[in-house]
């Protein structure tokens, strides 16, 4: 499909992708208080990265975003452990959570709690897998098409 004007398809998927991103950080914000967290907001930031993988191609997206997901797998698990192992410093229970308002410069007067640096970990480490799940099939059928076409 060499010479195909794909124009519409990468312009609505920059909209889109702003929108998903945008609700996953909302999700993200609101896991300790409603329905949320670190794993839908990583399924959803993995999606939106998918689309753009689908609509640019392996090729651009891999010269545009130059990360390894691999590496979000142990960050990921090294925050959530540390968040769950920081309770102890303060004489509490494995994976305690304490919580507080604060004002921020853009949100505002925000209620925040320690359970969103575990939800952080959850994030890092499904978008991780995720996206390391993905590419490595995209990866592999792209080398099966090579293969084919080559003989």
């Amino acid at each position: 499909m060499k010479g195909t004007n794909d124009l519409i398809l990468k312009t609505t998927t920059t909209i889109i992708v702003f929108i998903i991103l945008g609700f996953s950080i909302y999700l993200f914000f609101a896991g300790h208080n409603a329905p949320g967290g670190g794993f839908i907001g990583g399924l959803m930031t993995a999606g939106a990265l998918v689309l753009l993988y689908i609509s640019y191609g392996f090729k651009t997206m891999n010269k545009v975003i130059r990360i390894d997901f691999k590496n979000f797998i142990p960050i990921g698990l090294l925050i959530a452990v540390l968040t769950g192992v920081g309770s102890f410093v303060f004489g509490q229970p494995f994976l305690s959570q304490t919580d507080a308002y604060f004002e921020l410069p853009i949100l505002g007067h925000s209620h925040l709690a320690t359970a969103m640096l575990f939800d952080l970990g959850v994030y890092f480490t499904v978008v991780g897998v995720t996206m390391t799940i993905i590419l490595s099939i995209a990866e592999d059928e792209g080398e099966e098409a090579l293969s084919k076409q080559n003989g």
